[in-house]
Protein backbone atom coordinates (compact mmCIF):
# COMPACT_ATOMS: atom_id res chain seq x y z
CA UNK A 1 0.00 0.00 0.00
CA UNK A 2 2.68 2.49 1.04
CA UNK A 3 4.78 1.52 -1.97
CA UNK A 4 1.86 2.22 -4.33
CA UNK A 5 1.17 5.52 -2.57
CA UNK A 6 4.79 6.52 -3.10
CA UNK A 7 4.49 5.67 -6.80
CA UNK A 8 1.31 7.74 -7.12
CA UNK A 9 2.86 10.74 -5.35
CA UNK A 10 5.88 10.54 -7.63
CA UNK A 11 3.65 10.18 -10.70
CA UNK A 12 1.80 13.41 -9.92
CA UNK A 13 4.98 15.17 -8.72
CA UNK A 14 3.30 16.05 -5.42
CA UNK A 15 6.34 18.05 -4.29
CA UNK A 16 5.70 20.48 -7.16
CA UNK A 17 2.62 21.71 -5.27
CA UNK A 18 5.07 24.33 -3.99
CA UNK A 19 4.53 26.22 -7.26
CA UNK A 20 0.83 27.12 -7.05
CA UNK A 21 -0.13 26.64 -3.39
CA UNK A 22 1.92 29.58 -2.03
CA UNK A 23 0.19 31.96 -4.45
CA UNK A 24 -3.25 30.74 -3.35
CA UNK A 25 -2.24 31.26 0.28
CA UNK A 26 -0.71 34.63 -0.58
CA UNK A 27 -4.08 35.79 -1.92
CA UNK A 28 -5.82 34.37 1.16
CA UNK A 29 -3.73 36.42 3.60
CA UNK A 30 -4.00 39.52 1.39
CA UNK A 31 -7.79 39.25 1.28
CA UNK A 32 -7.94 38.63 5.03
CA UNK A 33 -5.38 41.39 5.68
CA UNK A 34 -3.56 38.97 7.94
CA UNK A 35 -4.35 35.59 9.45
CA UNK A 36 -7.44 34.08 7.81
CA UNK A 37 -10.00 31.84 9.55
CA UNK A 38 -8.35 28.44 10.01
CA UNK A 39 -11.41 26.66 8.61
CA UNK A 40 -11.09 28.56 5.32
CA UNK A 41 -7.35 28.02 5.26
CA UNK A 42 -7.84 24.26 5.68
CA UNK A 43 -10.35 23.95 2.86
CA UNK A 44 -8.25 26.10 0.51
CA UNK A 45 -5.32 23.73 1.01
CA UNK A 46 -7.59 20.72 0.45
CA UNK A 47 -9.00 22.30 -2.72
CA UNK A 48 -5.51 23.01 -4.07
CA UNK A 49 -4.31 19.47 -3.38
CA UNK A 50 -7.43 18.01 -4.99
CA UNK A 51 -7.23 20.17 -8.11
CA UNK A 52 -3.54 19.61 -8.63
CA UNK A 53 -3.80 15.86 -8.12
CA UNK A 54 -6.65 15.63 -10.63
CA UNK A 55 -4.81 17.80 -13.17
CA UNK A 56 -1.47 16.00 -12.92
CA UNK A 57 -3.04 12.54 -13.05
CA UNK A 58 -5.13 13.51 -16.09
CA UNK A 59 -1.95 14.86 -17.69
CA UNK A 60 -0.25 11.49 -17.22
CA UNK A 61 -3.28 9.69 -18.70
CA UNK A 62 -3.50 12.05 -21.69
CA UNK A 63 0.23 11.77 -22.40
CA UNK A 64 0.59 8.04 -21.71
CA UNK A 65 1.37 7.01 -25.29
CA UNK A 66 3.64 9.99 -25.92
CA UNK A 67 5.49 9.32 -22.65
CA UNK A 68 6.01 5.68 -23.63
CA UNK A 69 7.67 6.71 -26.89
CA UNK A 70 9.84 9.42 -25.35
CA UNK A 71 13.09 8.05 -23.83
CA UNK A 72 13.07 10.75 -21.13
CA UNK A 73 9.58 9.83 -19.87
CA UNK A 74 9.26 6.12 -20.72
CA UNK A 75 9.99 5.20 -17.09
CA UNK A 76 7.01 7.13 -15.72
CA UNK A 77 4.51 5.11 -13.72
CA UNK A 78 1.78 4.75 -16.35
CA UNK A 79 3.86 3.81 -19.42
CA UNK A 80 6.05 1.58 -17.23
CA UNK A 81 3.00 -0.30 -15.96
CA UNK A 82 3.55 0.60 -12.29
CA UNK A 83 0.09 2.16 -12.15
CA UNK A 84 -2.90 1.11 -14.26
CA UNK A 85 -5.13 3.39 -16.30
CA UNK A 86 -8.08 2.29 -14.14
CA UNK A 87 -6.26 3.35 -10.97
CA UNK A 88 -5.31 6.66 -12.57
CA UNK A 89 -8.86 7.47 -13.64
CA UNK A 90 -10.09 6.58 -10.16
CA UNK A 91 -7.57 9.04 -8.70
CA UNK A 92 -8.80 11.75 -11.09
CA UNK A 93 -12.42 11.19 -10.00
CA UNK A 94 -11.66 11.04 -6.28
CA UNK A 95 -9.41 14.11 -6.29
CA UNK A 96 -11.92 16.06 -8.41
CA UNK A 97 -14.67 15.19 -5.96
CA UNK A 98 -12.43 16.30 -3.10
CA UNK A 99 -11.81 19.60 -4.90
CA UNK A 100 -15.53 20.29 -5.38
CA UNK A 101 -16.28 19.30 -1.79
CA UNK A 102 -13.65 21.74 -0.51
CA UNK A 103 -15.01 24.55 -2.70
CA UNK A 104 -18.55 23.86 -1.49
CA UNK A 105 -17.35 24.08 2.11
CA UNK A 106 -15.83 27.53 1.50
CA UNK A 107 -18.54 29.65 -0.11
CA UNK A 108 -20.90 29.90 -3.08
CA UNK A 109 -18.60 32.00 -5.28
CA UNK A 110 -15.75 29.52 -4.88
CA UNK A 111 -18.05 26.67 -5.87
CA UNK A 112 -19.18 28.61 -8.96
CA UNK A 113 -15.53 29.23 -9.93
CA UNK A 114 -14.60 25.57 -9.34
CA UNK A 115 -15.68 23.95 -12.67
CA UNK A 116 -13.95 26.67 -14.69
CA UNK A 117 -10.74 26.33 -12.68
CA UNK A 118 -10.62 22.54 -12.82
CA UNK A 119 -11.75 22.47 -16.45
CA UNK A 120 -8.91 24.75 -17.49
CA UNK A 121 -6.28 22.75 -15.61
CA UNK A 122 -7.50 19.55 -17.32
CA UNK A 123 -7.74 21.24 -20.73
CA UNK A 124 -4.09 22.30 -20.55
CA UNK A 125 -2.98 18.67 -20.96
CA UNK A 126 -4.47 18.61 -24.46
CA UNK A 127 -3.08 21.91 -25.73
CA UNK A 128 0.32 20.62 -26.90
CA UNK A 129 -1.60 18.80 -29.61
CA UNK A 130 -2.62 22.00 -31.38
CA UNK A 131 -0.87 25.16 -30.09
CA UNK A 132 2.59 26.28 -29.03
CA UNK A 133 0.87 28.71 -26.66
CA UNK A 134 0.36 25.75 -24.30
CA UNK A 135 2.84 27.30 -21.83
CA UNK A 136 0.62 30.36 -21.44
CA UNK A 137 -2.42 28.11 -20.94
CA UNK A 138 -0.57 26.37 -18.10
CA UNK A 139 0.24 29.79 -16.67
CA UNK A 140 -3.42 30.80 -16.87
CA UNK A 141 -4.46 27.59 -15.08
CA UNK A 142 -2.06 28.22 -12.20
CA UNK A 143 -3.02 31.90 -12.15
CA UNK A 144 -6.51 30.91 -11.01
CA UNK A 145 -5.03 29.68 -7.72
CA UNK A 146 -4.66 33.15 -6.19
CA UNK A 147 -8.05 34.17 -7.61
CA UNK A 148 -9.59 31.23 -5.78
CA UNK A 149 -7.73 32.14 -2.60
CA UNK A 150 -9.07 35.69 -2.72
CA UNK A 151 -12.65 34.59 -3.43
CA UNK A 152 -12.46 32.08 -0.57
CA UNK A 153 -12.14 35.00 1.86
CA UNK A 154 -14.17 37.76 0.21
CA UNK A 155 -16.83 35.71 -1.63
CA UNK A 156 -16.30 38.08 -4.59
CA UNK A 157 -13.71 39.34 -7.08
CA UNK A 158 -13.91 42.91 -5.79
CA UNK A 159 -10.55 44.42 -4.98
CA UNK A 160 -8.53 41.50 -6.34
CA UNK A 161 -5.02 42.55 -7.53
CA UNK A 162 -5.12 41.10 -11.04
CA UNK A 163 -1.43 41.96 -11.47
CA UNK A 164 -0.72 38.95 -9.23
CA UNK A 165 -2.45 36.49 -11.57
CA UNK A 166 -0.89 38.10 -14.64
CA UNK A 167 2.49 37.76 -12.97
CA UNK A 168 1.86 34.06 -12.34
CA UNK A 169 0.90 33.54 -15.99
CA UNK A 170 4.18 34.95 -17.32
CA UNK A 171 6.30 33.40 -14.56
CA UNK A 172 4.92 29.92 -15.27
CA UNK A 173 5.05 30.35 -19.06
CA UNK A 174 8.69 31.39 -18.76
CA UNK A 175 9.92 28.45 -16.73
CA UNK A 176 7.72 25.92 -18.58
CA UNK A 177 9.09 27.18 -21.89
CA UNK A 178 12.62 26.52 -20.62
CA UNK A 179 11.71 23.09 -19.24
CA UNK A 180 10.08 22.11 -22.55
CA UNK A 181 13.50 22.41 -24.20
CA UNK A 182 14.24 18.95 -22.78
CA UNK A 183 11.65 17.46 -25.15
CA UNK A 184 12.03 19.82 -28.10
CA UNK A 185 13.39 17.18 -30.50
CA UNK A 186 10.86 14.53 -29.49
CA UNK A 187 7.93 16.97 -29.60
CA UNK A 188 8.95 18.02 -33.10
CA UNK A 189 9.18 14.42 -34.31
CA UNK A 190 5.87 13.47 -32.68
CA UNK A 191 4.01 16.45 -34.13
CA UNK A 192 3.48 18.05 -30.74
CA UNK A 193 3.46 21.80 -30.22
CA UNK A 194 5.68 23.71 -27.80
CA UNK A 195 7.66 26.89 -28.12
CA UNK A 196 11.03 25.07 -28.28
CA UNK A 197 9.69 22.59 -30.86
CA UNK A 198 8.26 25.32 -33.09
CA UNK A 199 10.53 28.31 -32.45
CA UNK A 200 13.77 26.57 -31.48
CA UNK A 201 15.59 26.58 -28.16
CA UNK A 202 17.37 29.92 -28.52
CA UNK A 203 14.22 31.83 -29.44
CA UNK A 204 12.36 30.09 -26.62
CA UNK A 205 15.00 31.20 -24.12
CA UNK A 206 14.67 34.77 -25.39
CA UNK A 207 10.91 34.61 -24.91
CA UNK A 208 11.40 33.16 -21.42
CA UNK A 209 13.59 36.14 -20.51
CA UNK A 210 10.83 38.51 -21.68
CA UNK A 211 8.15 36.54 -19.82
CA UNK A 212 10.15 36.57 -16.60
CA UNK A 213 10.87 40.28 -16.95
CA UNK A 214 7.15 40.98 -17.31
CA UNK A 215 6.39 38.69 -14.35
CA UNK A 216 8.90 40.55 -12.17
CA UNK A 217 7.24 43.89 -13.01
CA UNK A 218 3.77 42.49 -12.28
CA UNK A 219 4.80 40.96 -8.96
CA UNK A 220 6.29 44.33 -8.00
CA UNK A 221 3.07 46.07 -9.08
CA UNK A 222 1.11 43.70 -6.82
CA UNK A 223 2.98 45.06 -3.82
CA UNK A 224 2.24 48.62 -4.86
CA UNK A 225 -1.47 47.92 -5.41
CA UNK A 226 -1.79 46.18 -2.03
CA UNK A 227 0.27 48.82 -0.19
CA UNK A 228 2.77 46.29 1.14
CA UNK A 229 5.84 47.44 3.03
CA UNK A 230 9.58 46.85 2.70
CA UNK A 231 9.42 43.19 3.66
CA UNK A 232 7.56 42.45 0.44
CA UNK A 233 10.12 44.29 -1.66
CA UNK A 234 12.91 42.35 0.05
CA UNK A 235 11.10 39.29 -1.29
CA UNK A 236 10.89 40.94 -4.71
CA UNK A 237 14.68 41.39 -4.72
CA UNK A 238 15.15 37.69 -3.92
CA UNK A 239 12.63 36.83 -6.64
CA UNK A 240 14.53 38.91 -9.19
CA UNK A 241 17.81 37.25 -8.17
CA UNK A 242 16.26 33.77 -8.51
CA UNK A 243 14.87 34.60 -11.95
CA UNK A 244 18.25 35.92 -13.05
CA UNK A 245 20.02 32.84 -11.66
CA UNK A 246 17.77 30.52 -13.67
CA UNK A 247 18.89 32.13 -16.89
CA UNK A 248 22.49 32.17 -15.70
CA UNK A 249 22.80 28.43 -15.06
CA UNK A 250 20.68 27.10 -17.96
CA UNK A 251 21.51 27.86 -21.57
CA UNK A 252 20.04 26.60 -24.87
CA UNK A 253 23.24 24.64 -25.49
CA UNK A 254 23.51 23.28 -21.93
CA UNK A 255 20.37 21.93 -20.23
CA UNK A 256 22.24 19.84 -17.64
CA UNK A 257 21.09 22.01 -14.71
CA UNK A 258 17.54 22.56 -15.91
CA UNK A 259 15.94 20.45 -13.16
CA UNK A 260 17.72 22.51 -10.50
CA UNK A 261 16.42 25.64 -12.18
CA UNK A 262 12.89 24.28 -12.60
CA UNK A 263 12.25 23.05 -9.07
CA UNK A 264 14.68 24.77 -6.70
CA UNK A 265 14.54 28.31 -8.05
CA UNK A 266 10.85 28.39 -8.87
CA UNK A 267 9.90 26.80 -5.56
CA UNK A 268 12.03 29.47 -3.89
CA UNK A 269 10.23 32.23 -5.78
CA UNK A 270 6.74 31.07 -4.80
CA UNK A 271 7.63 30.53 -1.14
CA UNK A 272 9.57 33.80 -0.94
CA UNK A 273 6.68 35.91 -2.23
CA UNK A 274 4.26 34.21 0.17
CA UNK A 275 6.53 34.64 3.21
CA UNK A 276 7.38 38.23 2.24
CA UNK A 277 3.66 39.01 1.99
CA UNK A 278 3.01 37.50 5.43
CA UNK A 279 5.88 39.49 6.97
CA UNK A 280 4.63 42.67 5.35
CA UNK A 281 1.10 42.21 6.68
CA UNK A 282 2.38 41.23 10.13
CA UNK A 283 4.49 44.40 10.44
CA UNK A 284 2.06 46.91 8.95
Amino acid sequence: MWHKLGILLEMIKFKHSVFALPFALMAVVLAADGLPPLRILFWVVVAMVGARTAAMTFNRIADKHFDAANPRTAGRALPAGLVSSKESWLLVLVSSALFFLACAMINRSTLILAPFALGLTLFYSLTKRFTWLCHLVLGLALALAPVGGWVAITDSFAGYPWALSLGVIFWVAGFDCIYACLDADYDRSAGLYSMPAILGRENSFRLAVIFHGVAFILFTLTGILMHLNGWYYAGIIITGAALFYQHLIVKPQDLSRIRQSFFSMNGLIALTLFIATCLSLATS
